[in-house]
């Protein structure tokens, strides 16, 4: 039997495994939750597309319930004889008919993006403590397939997402492939697809202040008047920029004095309208908008999670021509990256021994060459012993003896 000393003695230990063990889920708890704030992408995209299906719907419906009324009141007003009036019917019935069938497809693909977004919900909800390797597993897979999407590499995107087993509804491959219609026309010097796109979504580019129609439409100027077709040009600019006048009288402007100075013009103002850049201007113009319009990063999330490391690793020796290798801001392609990004904010610095990688300390002191190079005690310690008491310097090559160090101190 246990004496009440022994289970007095014994109570403090369990109280303090079990609150450790309740600190330790709330960190790892706080960390998942910090973590999934990070997923608003993830979560607009599929509920953007669902809005903009329900706008369609809405507006077909609309559209085709007033012509129909519209009918049924001409034909009231009208002195028809039996035989038109039944052939007028029948062909309001017959649109009703296509209506219907239209609402049926609208619904159904309603259904399936509610579904998504159901599903991308769920996947967010089975985030727990215990499966955070797992689900962090599949995370860094979305953000690479979200990579090869936001670089045209739409083939490989899908190879990818088929090779990780990823859910078609936790991806954006779909919406990636609208955009690449668009893009791909662009490239080849297509403004309509591109133009047909601004159409479909009017309001939200209207309510973004967009400047891509007005940009497009310049452009179709600019190919009139490289093709020699004033008038057309000038008819043009009435039929569509005319609206624009009021706030972007300036580069309307400039476009329309291309009428005068024609493609062939050196005079550099112009002539850098007539350059092909102005169609990857185009490209890089509408990707922003696209983003912008699914609540998308301009960068790609890749990119951003690579910076938030590379900030905390960036300091000015990282650019020096004898940083470590083993350091990745040594790799010309991080350091683009990390260009644009401050410094790391380091309160205490460490030094690390550049031959045997160990940290230097009061236990393993530095020690410097005669050439003011500096290594860990027990690096030169061994190369001494190996050389006969020599030390050579693995960056310059110099040779000294061991008695010719000078010990360095951390403070």
């Amino acid at each position: 039997m246990t004496s009440p000393m022994e289970t007095d003695e014994q109570l403090p230990n369990g109280n303090s495994s079990t609150v450790a063990a309740v600190a330790t889920t709330a960190s790892k708890t706080g960390k998942l939750a910090e973590s999934l704030k990070l997923e608003h992408q993830f979560l607009r995209v599929p509920f953007e597309q669902y809005k903009k299906t329900i706008r369609a719907n809405h507006r077909a419906f609309e559209k085709e319930i007033s012509t129909v009324i519209s009918g049924i009141s001409d034909a009231a007003d009208a002195d028809l004889s039996r035989d038109d009036a039944l052939h007028q019917l029948n062909s309001l019935v017959s649109r009703l008919q296509g209506l219907k069938r239209k609402l049926e497809e609208g619904s159904l693909t309603e259904h399936l993006q509610a579904q998504r977004c159901r599903t991308r919900l769920e996947h967010l909800e089975s985030a727990d403590v215990d499966n955070v390797s797992d689900w962090n597993a599949v995370r860094l897979k979305r953000i690479l397939v979200d990579y090869m999407l936001r670089t045209s590499c739409y083939e490989t995107a899908e190879k990818l997402a088929e090779t990780y087993n990823i859910q078609q509804d936790l991806v954006d491959i779909d919406v990636f492939y609208e955009a690449a219609k668009v893009i791909d026309a662009l490239k080849k010097k297509e403004v309509a697809p591109a133009l047909a796109w601004c159409a479909e979504n009017k309001s939200r580019l209207k309510k973004s202040k967009s400047k891509l129609e007005f940009q497009l439409r310049l452009q179709e100027i600019i190919e009139l008047v490289r093709a020699d077709q004033s008038i057309r040009a000038i008819a043009y600019a009435r039929k569509y920029l005319a609206p624009w006048g009021a706030t972007h009288m300036k580069e309307l402007q400039r476009v329309m004095a291309t009428l005068a100075f024609k493609s062939t013009t050196e005079c550099a103002t112009y002539k850098v309208l007539f350059e092909e850049k102005q169609w990857d201007y185009l490209v890089d113009q509408f990707k922003q908008e696209f983003y912008r319009l699914y609540g998308m990063t301009v960068e790609p999330l890749l990119n951003i999670y690579l910076q938030a490391g590379l900030s905390a690793l960036k300091t000015p020796f990282c650019y020096e021509d004898d940083c470590t290798k083993e350091d990745p801001l040594s790799q010309e392609g991080f350091r683009k990256l990390a260009q644009h990004l401050p410094y790391s904010k380091q309160h205490h610095s460490k030094m690390v021994c550049y031959i045997s990688k160990e940290l230097m300390d009061n236990e393993n002191p530095p020690l410097v060459l005669p050439n003011g190079y500096t290594y860990s005690t027990k690096a030169l310690e061994d190369m001494a012993k190996q050389n006969h008491g020599k030390i050579t310097c693995p960056r310059t090559g110099l040779v000294c003896n061991y008695t010719d160090l000078i010990k360095a101190y951390v403070s």
